[in-house]
């Protein structure tokens, strides 16, 4: 069995933190069976390279090693990146195709941001982690697979699986044995060598100098957060290898390349994050709404009644309440009724309606009347806003902004009612 040290030279990782180096050494102990492993750990801090371990020292290590970020492939494609399709399964599916499981037959997978996999293809991952068998889309023929699977993920899987978003049963299938890997603000003493390294690697790159930290610079560098982990680190030695022309930085040059370094902000600490619930603001956003559409609904019942009636003083008795409710506690309640689209312009046209002057039986009247209130009652008020807008629009030559206001209306409200009904 090959020691930490041999492991870290041979796959190129710099460090001496506990942490990491405990996070090997089950890496070499796991790596001879075939038991699932789930490594952990936040974005950047190089989660790929336990697999790879894994994979080399195992005795699939002649076998294929296949390595597939889940938060890469749409979710309508990874069933059949995963397991594989046949012919005609779905539109465009032209030939019969392998999966990574029945390609990496013998090998390892490693199945990157495992934690983004939809529930369907958790549900077929998880009679493969079971018994080996898997179903091609479009297929009904079982078949079987010895895969070795390693995963990894940046979410906090009890979370996940708390809403519903992760299969509790698979996650405990695929964390047998699981591997955490610590950020890099844990390990302090390990910035400055892998910054070190990075800065060699692109001075021989671009065939520049390396380039230098002084003290101050040095001390910034392991005091701050990197929140990108060691992938920040490694882009912010590129960077600076490449854009500075003197070779030695100091703590100011170095804090150009680091945002927001020396905040004194409070930073958000896994496991502290409090996650808003979607669904939660959608039941908010719904009932919100809702809410609107039946205001919207008893004011355009307040508005035909006031038109129907006349009478302000009996509508606003009668509909206390609902004044109330939509305008708050307001003690002009009279004057927000008179300030409603085209509260003045209806009433004396309800109270003054000229009738034709036709000879006819009172009787025969009467029924003429309640007939026509009968049959007009839907369309009188589109009738009664044509007549209105049109003597608006006379009285203020056309102007649209003046009708509106003597309708009571909005300038935009009044050009919709003018395309609305042609005029």
């Amino acid at each position: 069995m090959e020691s930490v040290q041999a492991i870290k030279q041979r796959f190129e990782i710099i460090g001496n933190d506990p942490k990491l180096n405990r996070a090997i050494e089950k890496a070499i102990q796991v790596a001879p069976t075939d038991i699932s492993v789930l490594v952990t750990g936040e974005s950047g801090v190089g989660k790929e390279n336990i697999p790879r371990i894994i994979h080399a020292l195992s005795h699939r290590k002649h076998g294929k090693y296949i390595a597939v970020n889940c938060g890469a492939i749409p979710e309508g494609t990874i069933d059949s990146e995963l397991f594989g399709h046949e012919k005609g399964a779905f539109t465009g599916a032209t030939n019969t195709r392998e999966g990574y499981f029945e390609v990496a037959d013998g090998g390892t997978i490693f199945l990157d941001e495992v934690g983004e996999l939809p529930l369907t293809t958790q549900v077929r991952l998880l009679r493969v982690l079971e018994n080996g068998e898997f179903i091609k889309v479009g297929s009904s023929q079982v078949q079987k697979t010895n895969v070795r699977i390693v995963a990894a993920t940046n979410v906090n899987m009890f979370e996940a699986i708390e809403k519903g978003r992760f299969r509790e049963d698979l996650y405990y299938r695929l964390s047998t044995v699981e591997i955490a890997l610590p950020p890099l603000r844990d390990r302090k003493d390990d910035v400055h060598l892998l910054f070190r390294k990075f800065s060699s690697d692109f001075a021989h790159k671009y065939k520049m100098p390396p380039i230098k930290l002084e003290d101050d610079a040095v001390n910034l560098l392991t005091q701050y957060r990197w929140s990108g982990n060691i992938r920040q680190l490694r882009n912010v030695a590129e960077q600076i290898s490449v854009l500075e022309t003197n070779r030695n930085i100091s703590a100011a040059t170095l804090r150009g390349y680091l945002p927001e370094a020396g905040s004194n902000l409070p930073a958000v600490i896994p496991g502290q994050k409090q996650e808003s619930d979607f669904s939660t603001e959608r039941e908010i956003l719904y009932k919100v709404l809702f809410d609107m559409r039946a205001d919207l609904n008893d004011l355009k019942k307040l508005t035909l009644e006031l038109m129907q009636n006349g009478n302000t003083g009996k509508v606003q008795e009668s509909n206390k309440g609902l004044i109330q409710r939509i305008y708050g506690d307001r003690e002009d309640n009279e004057r927000v009724i008179n300030d409603l689209p085209h509260m003045e312009v209806y009433t004396p046209q309800k109270q003054v309606r000229p009738e034709p002057v036709v000879e006819h039986h009172e009787e025969e009247d009467n029924y003429l009347f309640a007939e026509t209130v009968e049959e007009e009652e839907t369309l009188r008020l589109d009738e009664k806003e044509i007549e209105l807008i049109k003597k608006a629009l006379d009285r203020n030559k056309g102007k649209r902004k003046a009708a509106a206001e003597e309708l009571g209306i909005s300038e935009r409200t009044l050009y919709r009612k003018i395309k609305q009904f042609d005029l």
